[in-house]
């Protein structure tokens, strides 16, 4: 009889079995945290116009938020995860019949993301709306006390998306605080005042895009080397790592260690919706199986793993197998700034 698993623990059986003697591996899950999730919705469309009616060709509607989409796609790419964060009953009730998940009922409803992808040109508009107001007073320390009680139990954790409001904006530094404590790798895709408290917690990884990269630095870099030059010190501070998602024009990775821009020599048309989930979801997934990241190789997974989400036209989901004729073709290379290169002088 195979042992009970916990609540966040998998247990599975090996590639071998020897005749007359179970052994069992005991699988660490990765923990997502959602605390404003969404319905996502995606009008197919021929051809989007402003100020005019459409025709819409088909509609599709799943359950979404960042932390949602990271949870998906570690799913797909063969790792254990693990949802939560807030909702409303409906919506916890939906997710628990897709994904393992553990929310706080905090919200009195979920709000929804509708995106218009065109056939003709491959690209999509998104509209996403602002959430609902906590109506539970104790919901950020419920949160918190859930996700302490995991960290014994994960390998890995995510922290993305927006705040409802109602939040206070520490609340994402102060569980990867905890997390990072707990030697839990830890990973932020956040904006705005969360964004900059998340800065502050040694060892975390930040992935911001560029309009909040230019938000928590105040400055707009022109090139990969000028974003290398204004990033360093936020990891001279101690954050673990940085890792710019600049859309078509790849990432840039910029750590204690050495600095890297990774992307693909022709960039990919489709819905960019959910594909800096991707790279939360393939980042995570290599910190949590290493305690010497190779951050080169993960960069260049990352890259590939959020091209082969482009193609796909809903959010959390990837096509594994661009994905693996992708990644051979991702250009990686070393970045430096003038101050590193007059200290090794």
């Amino acid at each position: 009889m195979a042992p009970a698993a916990t609540d966040i623990t998998l247990a599975i059986l090996p590639l071998d079995l020897v005749p007359g003697r179970c052994s069992w591996t005991v699988v660490l899950v990765i923990l997502t945290v959602t605390m404003n999730p969404a319905y996502d919705v995606t009008y197919r469309v021929e051809n989007y116009t402003r100020g005019q009616a459409h025709r819409v060709r088909s509609v599709e509607q799943r359950l979404g938020g960042k932390g949602i989409n990271v949870t998906r796609v570690l799913n797909q790419l063969g790792r254990y995860a693990r949802a939560t964060g807030f909702a409303d009953h409906a919506f916890a009730a939906a997710a628990e019949a897709e994904i393992p998940v553990d929310f706080v009922h905090a919200l009195p409803w979920v709000r929804r993301t509708v995106v218009i992808s065109e056939s003709d040109t491959g690209t999509a508009t998104a509209f996403r709306e602002p959430g609902a107001r906590i109506s539970n007073p104790h919901a950020s320390e419920q949160l918190e006390v859930r996700v302490s009680g995991m960290l014994p139990h994960i390998s890995g954790l995510v922290i993305a998306g927006s705040l409802p409001d109602g939040i206070d904006p520490g609340l994402p530094a102060r569980i990867a605080h905890a997390a990072l404590d707990a030697a839990v790798p830890t990973v932020c895709d956040l904006h705005g005042p969360a964004l900059r408290m998340a800065a502050r917690v040694p060892g975390v990884v930040l992935l911001p895009g560029l309009g909040e990269f230019e938000s928590l630095t105040h400055c707009r870099p022109e090139t990969p080397e000028a974003l290398v030059t204004a990033t360093r010190p936020l990891v001279d501070r101690g954050v673990g790592a940085v890792i710019v998602t600049r859309g078509p024009l790849g990432m840039v990775g910029v750590t204690p260690d050495g600095s890297w821009e990774a992307r693909l020599p022709e960039p990919l048309t489709g819905n960019p919706t959910g594909a800096g989930d991707t790279v939360a979801a393939a980042v995570i997934a290599a910190l949590a199986t290493t305690k010497t990241p190779d951050w080169p190789a993960i960069l260049v997974d990352a890259v590939a793993t959020s091209a082969a989400s482009v193609v796909i036209p809903v959010a959390g989901e990837i096509d594994r197998r661009l994905r693996g004729h992708l990644a051979p073709t991702v250009l990686i290379s070393e970045l430096e700034t003038p101050d590193r290169k007059s200290a090794g002088d």
